[in-house]
Parts: C-alpha cells; structure tokens; sequence
C-alpha cells in the first residue's frame, strides 16, 4: 500500500528573502580562491571611532613596514594602500600550504566627520596602524550656557 501525501504547492517554495541570504552568504563567506592573490586588493579590516576631538582609524597590518604604506585623504575619502614582499625564495611546488599573503593591498572607506587633513597623525607599532584626524572646528559639538533672567 502506497503513502499518500498530501500536495502543498508552496512548500517547496523559498521567501525572497531566504533567497538573497543564501546568495549573499555563499558569495561573501566563502570568496573565491583567488580573492587575496597577490596584487589583488583583499579586504583590510579597520576599527574606526569617533572622540569628540577627532576620529581615529586603526587597522593591523603585520609584516609591512611603515615606509611601505601610502595614505591619503581626500574630502572625506580615507585611502590606505600598502605592499607586502616576501623574504624568501622558494619554490612554488615545494609548498604544502600557503596562506601569507604578498603582494598590494588596500581599502577605500568613508570618515564620518569633517577632519583637518593637515594635522592628521599616523603612528605605527607592532603591526598596527592607529590615523588620528582632528575634527574640523564646525563639526566639534559646543557647550552653550543658559543664563536666567531676573523678572
């Protein structure tokens, strides 16, 4: 004897939504091999926050050296780029794994406040890049005081 079931015609049917989530999660959580190939520009993850005196970006970038890296601002467009060389010759067919990356990076980003290019800062340790851009006078929020008055 045969199961009957019955028929559902919208079971099998995905949300849109559903849909955009999985598309996302198979194009970006799993990037194509060849995403941080040398001379492509992979992501570089950056911390940015703001102090009411400026905004600050940090970003790790282990193994370059502080006269390897470029920045520029322009308007509000933060650019960092930079180039990792290898130390060593070897082979590419004696490697059994190969994760570290050479080759040029870099990340565009947006600042969220107005800063004073001029007086930006930039230091560099341990393999951590820390950019503090002083706000611009107009941005930087003001104290008013109220003052009563006598009747």
């Amino acid at each position: 004897m045969s199961n009957l079931v019955r028929w559902a015609p919208f079971r099998d049917m995905i949300t849109l939504r559903e849909a955009m989530d999985r598309l996302f999660e198979e194009s970006m959580v799993r990037p194509q091999s060849d995403w941080l190939a040398p001379g492509k520009d992979g992501p570089l993850a950056v911390d940015v926050y703001e102090t009411e005196e400026s905004v600050v970006v940090k970003t790790a970038v282990p193994g370059v050296k502080a006269e390897d890296l470029d920045i520029s601002l322009t308007g509000d467009t933060l650019t960092i780029k930079g180039e990792t060389k290898s130390e060593e010759e070897v082979k590419d067919e004696h490697y059994v794994r190969r994760e570290l990356r050479y080759g040029s990076f870099g990340r565009t980003l947006s600042i969220p406040a107005q800063v004073v290019a001029d007086q930006a800062k930039a230091e560099f340790k341990d393999g951590v890049l820390t950019l503090t851009l002083p706000k611009a006078e107009e941005v930087k929020p003001k104290t008013i005081k109220v003052k009563a008055k006598g009747k």
